[in-house]
C-alpha cells in the first residue's frame, strides 16, 4: 500500500504524519474534574496499547486538572476544546500535548491567534476537526465538501498566523460522507489526518459503521492516526483500532487468531477453541498468525498458510507450522499443541 504523503507533528512523542505508523488515539469518557477517575482510565486505555488519549476540556476549571492529569498519564493528552479560543489557550497554558478546536464553532479571530501563538511557542500542534453537526449547511449542499471547506478555511487562517503543526479531520455519521470528504481533503492539502467517525452507534452497529468507514480510508492509503468513536467505555476503541489496522495490513499488535465460521461438517468447537487460544496468547506481543479451522475442505490449506494453524473435523486434526505438518492431535489437546508451535517460533524469532 502507498499512503499519501503527509508532513509529519509529533503530539507529545508520538510522531503523526510522515513515515510515521499510524496511531491509536481513544477519548476518555470521565468527567475531567475526576481527575482519579480519569486517570484511571488513561492507564487502562495505556495497557490496552493507546497511543494518544484525549480528554473534554468544557471549561475553564476543567483546564485547570490538566497538571494533574498530565504528571500522571504515560500518553500524550489532547485537550479537545469547543466554543472558546480562550479555553483552548488555557489549555495550552496547562501543559496539554495537542489541542483540538472546533471551526464549527470557534471563530474568535483573535482567540485563535493567541492560542496559535501559545501552541507555536510550546512546540504543540493543533487539530483543526470538523463534525457533520456543527458545521452548519450554508450554501454547500454537500456534507463531505462542506466538512472539508470549513476545515481548510480555518487552517489557512492559522498559516496566515504563521502557525503550521496542523492535524485534521472530517467526521460525519455516514460512511459514504465520511470517506468522501478524506478523499477530497487528500487532494486538496498535505496536513495529516486524523480518521474516525462521528455518532456511529453502541457495540456491533458503531464497529461496523467505524470499520467500513475507517478501513475505507486506510485502504486508499489516506490516513496518519485514527480514533473508533464507540458509545460506552472506550476500552473497546482501541481493539476495534487494531483490529482494522491490522485487517488493513498496516499494524499489528500481537498474534491474530483467525477461525472458520464452522458449518454442518464441523465435528468440533471452533469457537471455543479459538477463544481459548485467543486468551492465552493475547499478552504476546508478536506478530503471528494462528489458524483454527474445523473442516477437512479448505481447513488443512488455510491452516497451512498461517504461521502456525490446525485443522480437521474428527477425532484428529491436523497441525500445522510454518506450512509444514506437525502431526496429528486430539481435539481436546488442539488448543496446548496450537499454543506450545507458537511458543517455538516465538523462541525461534529471538534467536
Amino acid at each position: 500500500m502507498t499512503r499519501r504523503k503527509s508532513r509529519q507533528v509529533s503530539i507529545g512523542s508520538v510522531a503523526v504524519g510522515g513515515d510515521a505508523p499510524v496511531s491509536v488515539q481513544s477519548m476518555t469518557k470521565t468527567r475531567t474534574d475526576d481527575v482519579e477517575g480519569t486517570i484511571r482510565q488513561i492507564r487502562e486505555l495505556a495497557e490496552l496499547g493507546c497511543e494518544i488519549v484525549r480528554i473534554a476540556v468544557p471549561s475553564r476549571d476543567a483546564a485547570k486538572t490538566i497538571p494533574a492529569i498530565r504528571a500522571e498519564s504515560s500518553l500524550p493528552i489532547v485537550a479537545d476544546v469547543h466554543f472558546s479560543a480562550g479555553i483552548a489557550l488555557e489549555a495550552v497554558k496547562a501543559g496539554a500535548d495537542a489541542v483540538r478546536i472546533n471551526p464549527g464553532n470557534t471563530t474568535d479571530t483573535e482567540g485563535i491567534r493567541a492560542l496559535a501563538d501559545a501552541a507555536r511557542e510550546r512546540g504543540i500542534p493543533i487539530r483543526v476537526g470538523t463534525n457533520s453537526g456543527s458545521v452548519g449547511h450554508g450554501t454547500e449542499k454537500d456534507v463531505a465538501k462542506r466538512l472539508v471547506d470549513v476545515c481548510l478555511e480555518a487552517c489557512g487562517r492559522l498559516e496566515e498566523m504563521d502557525f503550521h503543526d496542523i492535524i485534521v479531520s472530517f467526521k460525519a455519521s455516514t460512511c459514504d460522507d465520511t470517506v468522501r470528504a478524506y478523499r477530497i481533503a487528500s487532494g486538496r492539502c498535505d496536513y495529516p489526518f486524523h480518521v474516525g467517525m462521528t455518532a456511529t452507534g453502541p457495540a456491533e452497529q458503531g464497529l461496523v459503521r467505524s470499520a467500513i468507514a475507517i478501513g475505507a480510508v486506510l485502504m486508499e492509503g489516506i490516513g496518519d492516526t485514527i480514533r473508533v468513536s464507540l458509545t460506552g467505555p472506550p476500552h473497546g476503541e482501541v481493539s476495534a483500532a487494531y483490529e482494522i489496522l491490522s485487517a488493513v495490513g498496516l499494524r499489528k499488535r500481537g498474534p491474530e487468531v483467525v477461525a472458520c465460521p464452522t458449518c454442518g461438517r464441523c465435528g468440533i468447537d471452533v469457537a471455543g477453541l479459538a477463544e481459548e487460544v485467543k486468551r492465552v496468547t493475547s499478552g504476546w506481543t508478536d506478530d503471528i498468525t494462528i489458524a483454527v479451522m474445523g473442516c477437512e475442505v479448505n481447513g488443512p490449506g488455510e491452516a497451512r498458510e498461517a504461521d502456525v494453524g490446525i485443522a480437521g473435523a474428527g477425532k484428529k486434526m491436523l497441525l500445522f507450522s510454518k506450512g509444514v505438518e506437525r502431526g496429528r492431535v486430539e481435539p481436546s489437546s488442539a488448543a496446548d499443541a496450537l499454543v506450545e508451535e507458537a511458543r517455538k517460533l516465538r523462541v525461534e524469532k529471538e534467536k
